[in-house]
């Protein structure tokens, strides 16, 4: 059995104006992440990583933002499409540790919300994810 490790990261503005959604999740704020799909930062760091461990370049190149077909589409939908090349491949995730950097706002209430999301969306154990 071959053991990967994959590193993804990324990174948007916050707007007035935009939705907050991370993990999946909308979040309640003043202020949102802009991007060509809902610009989850946190699972597009996740399809990153995904994506590096099976040595397959990263999110840009498997769903360019100068494709309209990805355009504000949800991105657990992007990271079902990852799962099942995961699967194809006949690789496995063990666990996810992800980190989010940000100022505000408190994102502590929100993370097992988080958590069960993605764990659902990569049909994983909540317990196999870390945010």
């Amino acid at each position: 059995m071959q053991f990967r490790v994959g590193n993804g990261y990324d990174t948007h503005p916050l707007l007035k104006g935009e939705t907050l959604i991370l993990g999946g999740i909308e979040i309640p704020y003043k202020k949102g992440i802009e991007g060509h799909s809902d610009g989850d930062v946190l699972v597009h760091a996740i399809i990153d990583s995904l994506l590096g461990a099976m040595a397959l370049n990263d999110i840009g190149t498997l769903f360019p933002s100068s494709n309209s077909k990805y355009k504000n589409i949800s991105s657990l939908k992007l990271l079902k499409e990852v799962l099942s090349i995961l699967n194809q491949k006949e690789y496995s995730i063990s666990n996810i540790d992800a980190t989010i950097i940000l100022e505000e706002p408190t994102l502590k209430k929100h993370i097992n919300r988080m958590r069960k999301s993605v764990a659902n969306c990569l049909e994983i154990n909540i317990n196999e994810i870390s945010i």
